[in-house]
C-alpha cells in the first residue's frame, strides 16, 4: 500500500482544513517545500497535493508551488484542485505532477474527463469521488452532483478508469478514523485501485486499510498534529 502525505495548500502556504470547511483553516507551516522534503527525508517516495486556491477559484492558482516541491524533490506529486480546461491540466503536468486528481469535471463534464483519461492514460489520471453522505460533491466540496458514490465509480471504471481517491467529507479532518465499511464496499463492487483519504488518526488504521486492500492511503492531519510520526510511516515504504 502506498502512502501519500497530503499538502493543502492556500496562499502558498502548508494547511488542514476540517470537512472542508475553508473557515476552519489552520497553517502548519509557510514552506510546503520545506514540508515535502521532511517526507522524503523519512523515506517517502508520494506526495498529494490540493491547490485550495484553485479549487475554489475554478483555475490553477498555485502551480508554482508544484514547481517548487517537483524540482527539490523526487517525490511522486498528485495534484488536485482548480482543474478545470485542458489550459489547466497541461499546467499541473508541466509544473512536475506525474498524476492528477480529477474530480468536479468527471462529475460535471463527463465528456472533457473521458477525453482526458484517453489522452494522458488511467495511470496518469485519478478519478477524485470525494462524497458526503455517499454523495459526490464538487467544486471544492461547496456543491453536491447528487450521484451516488459507488455507482459513481463503477460508471468510471467501465470507461477505463483504474484509480479513484475517495474521501469521506464529514471525516476529513477530524482524526475520528477512516471510512472503513466505505471502503470495503467499494472494494467488493469495484475493480478499482483504491487510495482511502479522510479521517486518519492513528498507524493501526493503515494497517487495517492495507489489509482491506487499498492501493493507498493519504494521510494529513494525522501528521501535522503527531498523530502518526514519519518514523512509523517509514516502516510502511
Amino acid at each position: 500500500m502506498r502512502i501519500i502525505p497530503a499538502i493543502d495548500i492556500i496562499g502558498g502556504q502548508c494547511v488542514r482544513l476540517s470537512k472542508g470547511d475553508y473557515a476552519t483553516s489552520k497553517v502548519y507551516n509557510t514552506n510546503p517545500v520545506e514540508v515535502a522534503k521532511q517526507f522524503e527525508d523519512a523515506g517517502i517516495k508520494y506526495l498529494h497535493i490540493v491547490d485550495l486556491d484553485g479549487a475554489k477559484s475554478n483555475q490553477i492558482v498555485n502551480a508554482k508551488t508544484i514547481e517548487q516541491i517537483a524540482s527539490q524533490t523526487n517525490l511522486q506529486i498528485d495534484f488536485g484542485g482548480g482543474i478545470k480546461t485542458d489550459k489547466d491540466i497541461e499546467i499541473a503536468f508541466n509544473s512536475g505532477a506525474k498524476q492528477v486528481t480529477i474530480g468536479s469535471i468527471a462529475a460535471n463534464n463527463p465528456e472533457l474527463f473521458l477525453k482526458w483519461l484517453l489522452k494522458y492514460g488511467s495511470d496518469r489520471v485519478i478519478l477524485g469521488a470525494d462524497c458526503k453522505q455517499r454523495k459526490i460533491m464538487t467544486q471544492g466540496w461547496l456543491d453536491s452532483a447528487d450521484v451516488e458514490v459507488i455507482e459513481f465509480i463503477k460508471s468510471y471504471v467501465e470507461k477505463g478508469v483504474s484509480y479513484t481517491i475517495v474521501t469521506d467529507i464529514e471525516k476529513d479532518g477530524m482524526l475520528c478514523g477512516p471510512a472503513f465499511e466505505l471502503y470495503q464496499e467499494i472494494i467488493s463492487e469495484c475493480k478499482v485501485n483504491l487510495i482511502a483519504s479522510g479521517g486518519i488518526s492513528k498507524f493501526e488504521e493503515l494497517v487495517r486499510l492495507k489489509t482491506l486492500g487499498c492501493e493507498g492511503v493519504i494521510i494529513g492531519k494525522a501528521i501535522y498534529e503527531g498523530n502518526i510520526t514519519l518514523k512509523q510511516l517509514s516502516t510502511l515504504c
